[in-house]
């Protein structure tokens, strides 16, 4: 049987095999010139882009140009629309392998930057080299501590493509996504910014006995107390990274998921240990717990966590915070006093956080009314950002699904 180019998902107007060519047939490849970190000017006349931002910015195209410069671009490499950027040097093999198109003119293009111009549509092999051919790219890339890829590797590179036309249609379908996950994405980060705003809002500033916003129906000085008049500490127990299995029998919270997993409230747990429950210490449910080591001073704070589930195994490294008021409004409290807490953070490379130095620190206590309609409020902005933060990913899932299926990556028979 004849092997078909062509693949798995296509749009009903095209047929035919797509035709293989070598990349260096249809584009010129070459270099940028070189833009130092010194050489970025916040008000420069002449946008310019340099390799690190492929790494940190952007995606498979360009529109906004994140960095200026004021160098001559008469001593330049600029762009022309349809542009492919690909990386010459890297850390690791498979991050070099990315490739984005400039969709402007006349952008000053660093060195360290692979350059591909040519007639084919360029938004289209930037989302094709990006992925499909993200592998076959990698094993270009030679170098141990630096990674590099040079102009004569990538000028072999086979590809597998389809008519102009095919090719616009498909980048317009990928951009359309495109589109929609960045507006998401901008809803997420104005729903952040909006309860970063509130929370400042909702809790007393240093020096003052009550928040600049109150609800209605409250009033009134908050109550001086010291953390440690409003609840108790202890320390988790054992749960070791070398006792974690996926099929172990007991669920468990470790310090480092305080970091990298949990929000303000923790709704489902991710970990599993086989130490003897003897050893362990269990949630009762409506316990804060505070990440006790740590390495910027700045994150304990924001990385304490209400833990509602009963008999979770809490383990090391974690202070254990019970209180008869509302546990989730302290919560928030705690994330607002983060400088606080920074500033009885203790040690240089491995900092520790220990829960007799946050006892004295002072906190305000509303009434029981109060702190659950606060906390009521920020809980269900969390609800709405995780929900579009989902929402973000489900998208980028299906972005990912419908590449494996637009483009021709092998042969298949």
């Amino acid at each position: 049987m004849m092997s078909k180019l062509v693949p798995k998902l296509r749009f009903k107007e095209f047929g035919g095999d797509w035709e293989e060519k070598r990349l260096g047939d249809i584009v010129k490849v070459f270099k940028g010139k070189g833009i130092s970190k010194n050489d970025i000017i916040e008000n420069g006349t002449l946008e310019c882009i340099r390799y690190g931002e492929l790494y940190t910015y952007y995606q498979e195209t360009i529109k906004d140009i994140k960095s200026k410069t004021n160098l001559n671009k008469d001593n330049l490499i600029l762009s022309k629309k349809n542009d492919i950027i690909i990386p010459s040097s890297g850390e690791t093999s498979i991050d070099i392998a990315i490739a984005s198109c400039v969709m402007k003119d006349n952008i000053a293009l660093g060195g360290d930057l692979n350059i591909l111009r040519g007639k084919e549509n360029g938004i289209f092999l930037a989302y094709y080299l990006s992925n499909a051919k993200k592998y076959d790219i990698a094993k270009l890339a030679q170098g141990v501590a630096v990674i590099h890829l040079y102009a004569s590797q990538l000028i072999n590179l086979n590809l597998k493509l389809p008519s102009i036309d095919e090719q616009q249609k498909i980048a317009n379908t990928l951009i359309s996504l495109d589109n929609l996950i960045e507006l998401e994405n901008k809803k997420v980060e104005t729903l952040k910014k909006h309860k970063k705003g509130l929370m400042q809002k909702l809790f007393p500033l240093d020096g003052e006995k009550e928040p600049k916003v109150r609800f209605d129906g409250f009033c009134g000085d908050w109550e001086e107390k010291t953390i440690g008049d409003i609840g108790n500490f202890y320390y988790g127990k054992s749960a070791p990274k070398w006792s974690l299995e996926e099929n172990a029998p007991t669920k468990c919270v470790r310090y480092g998921e305080l970091y990298t997993k949990f929000g303000a409230m923790i709704t489902e747990t991710y970990s599993r240990t086989n130490i003897d429950t003897e050893k362990l210490r269990f949630s009762k449910g409506g316990e804060i717990l505070v990440p006790r080591v740590g390495e910027r001073a700045e994150e304990f704070g924001k990385c304490c966590s209400y833990l509602p589930l009963k008999n979770i195994a809490i383990g090391e490294m974690i202070s254990v915070f019970e209180t008869k008021q509302n546990p989730l409004f302290y919560t928030y409290y705690f994330r607002n006093l983060w400088i606080e807490f920074s500033k009885v953070v203790e040690g240089q490379n491995v900092k520790n956080l220990y829960y007799k130095e946050l006892e004295p620190l002072k906190i305000y206590q509303p009434r029981l009314q109060e702190q659950q309609k606060i906390a009521n409020t920020l809980s269900s902005l969390d609800n709405l950002i995780e929900a579009k933060s989902k929402k973000v990913e489900t998208l980028k899932q299906h972005k990912k699904g419908l590449m494996q299926k637009l483009f021709v990556n092998k042969e298949e028979n």
